[in-house]
């Protein structure tokens, strides 16, 4: 069974940074595109990043220049480097493998991690 442990949120003041984390267990992560995703209230979930297994991303539109994804095989651990935080990405966050351009999914979601960015 795999298991997603998101962590790393918090609030922020707009303009500032967070770096989330996103453990994986339980599955052969080297071998997925793994991606982050966000749910703002009354909002679908979208996917604001990914990398493949090679190492290759791509970022939506929203948070392209700002947010920075990257992984750690040896560790089964991925990252969301959050910089220049803007109101509108307060949302929970969440992990997974994923394809680009695409709301599918692989493995069951993790608990998320709740990022509010307000003054």
């Amino acid at each position: 069974q795999v298991q997603l442990v998101e962590s790393g949120g918090g609030l922020v003041q707009p303009g500032g940074s967070l770096r989330l984390s996103c453990a994986v267990s339980g599955s052969i992560f080297s071998i997925y595109a793994v991606g982050w995703y966000r749910q703002a209230p009354g909002k679908q979930r979208e996917l604001v990043a990914i990398i493949g297994s090679g190492g290759t991303t791509n970022y939506a539109d929203s948070v392209k220049g700002r947010f920075t994804i990257s992984r750690d095989n040896a560790k089964n651990t991925m990252y969301l480097q959050m910089n220049s935080l803007e109101p509108e990405d307060t949302a929970v966050y969440y992990c997974n493998a994923g394809r680009w351009n695409s709301n599918s999914y692989y493995w069951p979601w993790g608990q998320g991690t709740q990022v509010t960015v307000a003054s």
